[in-house]
């Protein structure tokens, strides 16, 4: 698995990480079988810096995680979780549940320490409070040895200016927006965060299924005229005998400028599925043709979170 270093903290990460949210039953009901043997696929094939959190499956993911790397050296692999946001509509980004977070993380995780801690879709309180408080409350944490390194993550392109102009942090994570559909966090963030030594990580290269040819989830936000061009291109991509995912894949692990990209499955076919196509060169026509259709909704999403934070 190839890597690149995360910024200014010396970490080297694979280009493609494992993502555990699927292991909160976040997408379907999974059996603890195949939750155990996904954490080993991914393991084996090089993935050894893990994301989670305690929203995923309200605790399950981190529960699960803890379990599964019960006998997995700790030095062997890096574990990213988050704090702040704990249900759909339960946020906390107060520095006296910073602390109480953290700790219940490392009791789930069964580990003494945190690689990297990102405060959770940040876009969905009033941002001031991440500089003034929760990223104060970090750096303490960190002091002590509980964390190495620490960040934030969310969707809107606003919020890393916002945060990174008034503070300091190590790494962030953006999620769905860099892809095949839109590129705006290589586009208007990363020139800037590395210009500040940030690391740059980045998350959802299917976005949400959009770039697949599974069911949509009922939740999605994007609009129907990209959602009509996904399944053109995945069309376009299925009658050139290839899956519209192995190209979305490949397309947001090859940027240099990105350290890693996360993708999440509980099913551990999907994990070596995706090492495979990650060895392989990249089709540049079909890629060619598939950005070109996609041209006309690139970059379009969605308002996440509260109005003013995007």
């Amino acid at each position: 698995m190839k890597k690149r270093i995360l910024g200014n903290t010396g970490l080297e990460l694979p280009i493609l990480s494992f993502g555990a949210s699927s292991l909160g039953q976040e997408f379907r009901d999974v059996q603890l079988s195949e939750a155990f043997e996904s954490v080993r696929t991914a393991l084996d094939l090089g993935m050894n810096f893990i994301d989670t959190s305690p929203f995923y499956g309200r605790g399950m993911s981190e529960i699960l995680l803890g379990l599964a790397l019960r006998d997995v050296p700790r030095d062997s692999y890096f574990l990213c979780t988050k704090l702040g946001r704990y249900d759909l509509a339960h946020f906390d980004f107060s520095a006296k549940r910073v602390v109480e977070s953290v700790d219940v993380s490392l009791h789930r995780l069964k580990t003494d320490h945190l690689d990297v801690v990102l405060c959770h879709d940040i876009e969905f309180v009033p941002m001031q409070q991440i500089v003034d408080e929760t990223i104060p409350a970090l750096r303490r944490i960190q002091a002590s040895g509980k964390v190495r390194f620490i960040g934030f993550s969310g969707y809107p392109q606003k919020i890393f200016r916002f945060i990174c102009d008034q503070t300091d942090v190590d790494c962030v994570l953006s999620y769905n927006q860099y892809t095949l559909q839109n590129t705006r966090f290589a586009d208007e963030s990363v020139p800037y965060l590395k210009s500040k030594g940030v690391g740059v990580m980045n998350a959802g290269p299917f976005s949400a299924r959009l770039l697949t040819n599974a069911t949509l989830p009922a939740w999605l936000k994007e609009p129907e005229s990209v959602k009509d061009a996904a399944r053109r291109a995945a069309a376009h991509c299925a009658s050139n005998g290839v899956d519209i995912a192995k190209l979305a894949l490949q397309f947001s692990c090859a940027n240099d400028a990105i350290t890693t990209t996360v993708a999440g499955s509980a099913n551990p076919a999907n994990i070596k599925k995706w090492a495979e196509w990650i060895a392989e060169p990249i089709d540049e026509q079909l890629l060619r043709e598939v950005l070109d259709l996609f041209s006309p909704v690139k970059n379009i999403g969605h308002v996440e979170g509260l109005p003013e934070n995007n």
